[in-house]
C-alpha cells in the first residue's frame, strides 16, 4: 500500500471522532480473525486466542541501543530496518526516541530520525517517544512536527516527554536544569495552541506549516505526568510494569479528570512495556538479560552502558556483588515474556486489568535476530495480517 492523500490516510485519531477504535485505520492490521469470541479458544496451531488481544493495536518503540562491538550508526541502520519489518508484520506505530549523550543509545535526535523512518516505509504510523520538551522551545517541536506531517500526511504522531537530562552535565549543555521539568504542562499549552491557534505566550507567531494541521498528541508518564496529559486532554503512554497497582492508579486518575480537547476528545491509554517471545521461557529470559544488566550497571556506575550478549552477562551472575545482583534482579522482573501461550495469558490479563487502548513495546536486546524472532512471534500472538511472512527482512550487523 502506497502513502496517500492526507484525506484518505486519516485514521480515526487524525479526526478526532474514534481515537479509541483503530479498525478504520490503514495503518493497522492486527484485526485479522485468528482470535474469536471472549474468553480463551484454540487456534489451528493451538495459541491461546481472546478478542482483547484481537482487538488492541500493538505498537514498537525503539531507542537504537547500541551494542558491545557494533558501531553507533549501525545501530540508528537496524531502527530504520526494524521498522521496515515492523510495518510488515502488521504493528500500528513505530516510534523513536530522545536521549543525549548515553554511551548505550545512538537515539538523539528523534524527529530527524523519524523522519527516515517515515521515508523508508508507507503505512505505519510514524512518530517519536519522545521528545523531551524541556530541552526545546515549543515554536521549533511545532515547526518541525509540522514539516514531518505535511511531508508524511496522516502518519505522525507526536510523543512528548519532561525528562531533562540523565546528568548535571548533560542538562548544562542542553541549557536547561532540573527544574525544567516544572514548566512542562505549559509548555504543553503553548506546543498544542500551535497546532489549534488557540492561545498562546506569542500569539503574533505562527509555526509554518504546523496551524491547522492534526497531529496526534501523546504524553510520556509514569506518575505525576498523567495528570498533567488529563489536564491537556491529551493521550498518555504509561509505562512501568513492575509497579502495576500505580500504575493502574495513575490511568484511573488519568481518565477521571481527563479534559477533552481539540486534539483528543476522550481518555486514550497506552500501556508500555518489554515484551520478549521465545520458543522457550529460558530463551525468552536470555532476551531480557542485556537490558536488565545495562539497567543494574547504570545505578551503580552513572552511565548506561552498549548492550552486552546475554552469554556474558549469565556468566557474570554468580559473581556479582550483594547490591549490584539486587539491582539486576529487580531489573529482571516485572516484564512480559515466555512462550507465545505465556505471554497471551500475561498479555490479556494487563490488558484487561487496565482497560488499555493500545500497547507500546519497548524492548531492547543485543540479540537482534531473537529481537526480530520476538516481535515475530507477538505478531503471531495477537493476530497480526502480516505475522507470518514468506521470508526474514535482513537486519544489518544483527546476531545469528
Amino acid at each position: 500500500m502506497s502513502t496517500r492523500s492526507s484525506r484518505t490516510t486519516q485514521t480515526a485519531e487524525d479526526e478526532g471522532t474514534g481515537p479509541g477504535d483503530p479498525s478504520g485505520d490503514p495503518g493497522t492490521s492486527n484485526a485479522s480473525g485468528a482470535y474469536s469470541g471472549h474468553g480463551a479458544s484454540d487456534d489451528r496451531s493451538g495459541r491461546l486466542r481472546t478478542s482483547r488481544l484481537r482487538t488492541t493495536p500493538f505498537s514498537l518503540l525503539d531507542r537504537s541501543r547500541t551494542r558491545q562491538g557494533h558501531p553507533e550508526a549501525e545501530a540508528l541502520r537496524d531502527t530504520v530496518a526494524l521498522a521496515q519489518h515492523a510495518e510488515a508484520l502488521g504493528y500500528h506505530r513505530f516510534w523513536v526516541s530522545e536521549h543525549h549523550s548515553v554511551p548505550g543509545v545512538a537515539g538523539s535526535a528523534p524527529t530527524v530520525l523519524a523522519a527516515a523512518v517515515a521515508a523508508a516505509t508507507s503505512r505505519i504510523r510514524v512518530g517519536t517517544g519522545g521528545v523531551m520538551l524541556p530541552n526545546h522551545r515549543p515554536l521549533v517541536v511545532a515547526e518541525q512536527f509540522g514539516v514531518l506531517a505535511s511531508l508524511f500526511p496522516g502518519r505522525i504522531d507526536m510523543g512528548l516527554g519532561r525528562s531533562v537530562g540523565f546528568t548535571d552535565g548533560i542538562r548544562r549543555a542542553l541549557g536547561t536544569d532540573k527544574g525544567a521539568a516544572d514548566s512542562f504542562a505549559a509548555q504543553l499549552a503553548e506546543l498544542t495552541a500551535y497546532f489549534t491557534d488557540g492561545p498562546r505566550p506569542h500569539p503574533q507567531v505562527h509555526a509554518r506549516p504546523a496551524e491547522g494541521l492534526h497531529v496526534p498528541a501523546f504524553v510520556l508518564a509514569t506518575g505525576a505526568g498523567a495528570d498533567i496529559a488529563a489536564r491537556a486532554g491529551l493521550a498518555l503512554v504509561i509505562g512501568d510494569l513492575r509497579g502495576r497497582e500505580a500504575m493502574r492508579a495513575a490511568i484511573d486518575r488519568y481518565r477521571a479528570a481527563f479534559e477533552p480537547s481539540p486534539l483528543w476528545p476522550r481518555p486514550y491509554v497506552i500501556v508500555s512495556g518489554t515484551v520478549a517471545v521465545a520458543e522457550t521461557r529460558e530463551q525468552a529470559r536470555d532476551l531480557l538479560l542485556p537490558e536488565a544488566w545495562s539497567m543494574a550497571y547504570s545505578r551503580t556506575h552513572g552511565v548506561f552502558p552498549p548492550l552486552e550478549p546475554a552469554e556474558s552477562i549469565s556468566a557474570r551472575e554468580p559473581s556479582l556483588p550483594p547490591k549490584q545482583r539486587d539491582l539486576y534482579t529487580s531489573a529482571l522482573t516485572g516484564h512480559i515474556h515466555g512462550t507465545e501461550a505465556d505471554v497471551a495469558t500475561q498479555l490479556d490479563t494487563l490488558l484487561t486489568e487496565t482497560a488499555a487502548d493500545e500497547f507500546l513495546v519497548t524492548t531492547s536486546t543485543y540479540d537482534r535476530a531473537g529481537l526480530l524472532e520476538s516481535y515475530e512471534r507477538l505478531a503471531r500472538v495477537v493476530g497480526m495480517a502480516g505475522a507470518e511472512l514468506p521470508e526474514r527482512a535482513e537486519i544489518p550487523g544483527r546476531a545469528s
